[in-house]
């Protein structure tokens, strides 16, 4: 009978939470277009500038002549090696992890080849999830052999073999728009969450929930899960777009990314109800939702990568959970990574989550005193 009576009135909680969002044509418009319209333009306009590319470098031939080219390479600013290997099996930690955006490999015959006249290759590994950034860097390194073909003759010694892990092709949209599934959803997520206390508050229904036999727990529930299903729902139309408009691939399983994006919308729910917990008009939400969202997505990786941000504003970046929704969704959609891989991300996410859904109840029940 306890179950009972705790689910009752939640559900018609729930219920009136997601009738008064659905009801009104312009409300689904609103919750519903932005996802479309935003995925398309972000997949057709979105590009990438290359500010820093990291990478590392294996130089099994230990010549003048790869010395040469590693110098001319570190020469242009924008290459920066951040480890040297000394075998292949170490390449695939480089690429996986995100330290290195490129691997430059020297062939143990380099400088032989190049002695007997031949046509020498230099293979640069890419990672193809930062597929912009990659395809700018493999048109420097050309660049680089170009020049060293020209200083040398006519005769091009020296090629390069490109090679992409995750993105073989080098489209950016491989790299853009699994970010998309996570933050898109997140910017109507967050504000109809915090919308939610605020409108009614405005409307003096607020004041009659608080006198129903509703506790503040029942209360969040109410609240938080009609805001999740939205999320949730949003995702999967982003998603669809993505994997059958855009024909993206999928390498990894759909649950997992699931998973992923229930822990992800659920920390975005709780940051919202705090906000509508404390907003006391729509436009205080609102305005506060906005001064929010802004640092969320410049801190998230999803424009800029996390690695090439000052030391205190990576730190930073531990608090928002777009950051860890964007690498999740990434990660298992374009890598086929497994539960394991991915397990840190949600570490973050849950951490959010067991903060700002409590946060929001106890300033519901202190609303009630």
């Amino acid at each position: 009978m306890g179950a009972i009576a705790f689910l009752f009135p939640l559900l018609a909680l729930i219920r009136k939470e997601l009738f008064a969002i659905l009801k009104d044509p312009s409300s689904r418009a609103l919750l519903f277009a932005p996802a479309l319209i935003q995925a398309l333009l972000f997949g057709y306009g979105a590009t990438y500038d290359l500010t820093n590319a990291p990478f590392a470098l294996l130089d099994q031939s230990r010549s003048e002549a790869s010395a040469r080219i590693v110098a001319d390479i570190e020469g242009t600013g924008v290459f920066h090696r951040i480890a040297t290997l000394q075998s292949t099996s170490q390449i695939a930690d480089q690429i996986e992890s995100g330290d290195a955006l490129l691997v430059v490999s020297f062939p143990a015959d380099f400088a032989a080849t190049l002695a007997r006249g031949e046509q020498a290759q230099v293979q640069a590994i890419f990672d193809g999830r930062n597929s912009s950034t990659a395809g700018l860097a493999a048109a420097y390194l050309s660049a680089i052999v170009a020049r060293y073909n020209a200083e040398e003759g006519a005769s091009a010694p020296l090629s390069i073999v490109r090679r992409a892990w995750f993105n073989p092709n080098f489209e950016s949209r491989w790299n853009l728009m699994p970010a998309l599934i996570a933050s898109l959803s997140m910017l109507q997520t967050l504000m109809l969450s915090a919308l939610s206390v605020a409108r009614e508050r405005e409307q003096g229904t607020f004041d009659q929930l608080l006198v129903t036999p509703l506790t503040p727990g029942q209360i969040l529930i109410g609240k938080a899960l009609p805001a999740i299903l939205i999320g949730l729902l949003q995702s999967t139309i982003i998603f669809l777009i993505i994997r059958f408009w855009f024909q993206i691939p999928m390498n990894g399983q759909v649950w997992l990314m699931y998973l992923g994006l229930i822990a992800f919308t659920t920390a975005a729910v709780g940051l919202g109800l705090s906000i509508s917990a404390v907003a006391l008009t729509m436009q205080q939400a609102m305005l506060y939702t906005f001064i929010l969202i802004m640092p969320l997505m410049l801190l998230s990786g999803l424009l800029t990568p996390v690695r090439n941000m000052p030391a205190i504003l990576q730190w930073a970046t531990y608090a928002n959970p777009l950051r860890f929704g964007i690498d999740l969704v990434r990660r298992v959609y374009l890598e086929g990574a497994r539960l394991s891989d991915v397990a840190f991300d949600f570490v973050p996410l849950l951490a959010v989550a067991a903060v700002t859904l409590p946060l929001a109840a106890w300033l519901f029940r202190n609303r009630l005193s």
